[in-house]
């Protein structure tokens, strides 16, 4: 094998040193990375210092394409390249160390959202306000990555190009407008917060909770079981219930008792219906009345508060005064209306 042949400017030994050189700044990059990702990982578990973390983050981030595009930079150092290749070699070389400082930043974005959390025990409230915006700052940082890239471009105006997209985002506005409606909705929904991550929500007729709030999407989990999934836009023109926020249970409710029914009785009623359910815990008797003469009935009206948003609780309690009424009615011999109807019969004297 001739070591001295020429191929586009460099002898084949120099393409060989090259390829070597190639070869072992990757190996040698990617044990180091290697080496300190298990440092940095046993330092961060135990050290008090966030820059620790901070470094294992970074460290985390280094992309295999990063140390493959300086492992290439340094064997072209070994090769005569033309001009043509240098500036090809340049551009390249920025934009991928731009892109690789946008993937530290989007770790730094993360690590600062993980950390706040922490700190502070955020609750859902908290936690869907820095998710979106976690996620704005993401497109921010993109969207800066991408013009410096561009900029580094040679016969790219930023400037010219920056006018153009804002004559042609008209046009493309009008193409996504849906998508960016659902943009703004998730950004609406973090700054005014009608709900949160866990609250339960009802809108039109599904119920769930809330698992994720995306840029495009939220998505609950139903009482069934399945995944809800609602755009964002739509889900802020319909109607919502957050029970999550409720504080307290209103409960109105009726019963009727048989014409037949004493008048002594029907008087008492109202005293009993308040004795049952002010008996019970965490509720607050507000009324009972003597409402109206139904067709088949003599109609009681009754109201109270359950103090708690516990549906279980509620329905345990409602049962419990439901169960009390009966076994006071029956002991004091007063009989629920049903539908009935009497017919009156008259002899005809001729």
């Amino acid at each position: 094998m001739d070591l001295h042949y020429l191929t586009s400017n460099n002898h084949l030994q120099d393409w060989l040193l090259a390829l070597g050189a190639l070869l072992t700044a990757f190996a040698l990059l990617e044990l180091l990375r290697r080496i300190l990702i298990s440092v940095f990982q046993r330092k961060s578990e135990i050290s008090k210092f966030q820059s620790i973390s901070v470094i294992y983050r970074l460290v985390q981030k280094v992309k295999g394409w990063f140390l493959l595009w300086l492992s290439i930079y340094v064997g072209s150092l070994f090769l005569d390249l033309s001009e043509s290749v240098h500036s090809i070699r340049s551009i390249i070389t920025v934009t991928v160390i731009i892109l690789q400082i946008g993937f530290w930043t989007l770790g730094l974005i993360d690590y600062w959202v993980e950390q706040k959390s922490i700190r502070e025990d955020v609750g859902g409230e908290q936690k869907t306000t820095l998710n979106v915006l976690a996620v704005i700052l993401k497109i921010a940082v993109w969207i800066f990555v991408l013009l410096i890239i561009l900029d580094n471009l040679p016969g790219v105006e930023i400037t010219t190009l920056i006018t153009g997209l804002g004559i042609g985002g008209i046009a493309v506005g009008l193409a996504v407008q849906n998508i960016l409606s659902d943009l703004f909705s998730s950004v609406t929904i973090a700054l005014d917060k009608p709900f949160v991550i866990g609250d339960t929500i009802k809108t039109g007729e599904y119920i769930g909770t809330v698992e994720k709030i995306g840029l495009k999407s939220t998505r609950l989990r139903s009482i069934s079981g399945e995944q809800l999934i609602f755009s964002n836009s739509d889900l802020l023109a319909s109607r919502i219930q957050n029970f999550k926020r409720m504080e307290r249970r209103r409960v109105l409710f009726t019963l009727g008792v048989t014409y037949e029914t004493p008048l002594e009785k029907i008087e008492k009623i109202p005293h009993i219906l308040e004795e049952i359910i002010s008996s019970k815990a965490e509720v607050t008797f507000d009324r009972a009345h003597f409402k109206e003469y139904g067709a088949f009935s003599l109609n009681f009206e009754i109201v109270y508060f359950v103090e708690t948003s516990d549906y279980r609780y509620f329905m345990d309690i409602q049962q419990e005064i439901n169960i009390e009424i009966y076994r006071r009615f029956s002991e004091m011999g007063i009989e629920f209306a049903y539908p009935t109807q009497v017919i009156y019969a008259r002899s005809n004297p001729n």
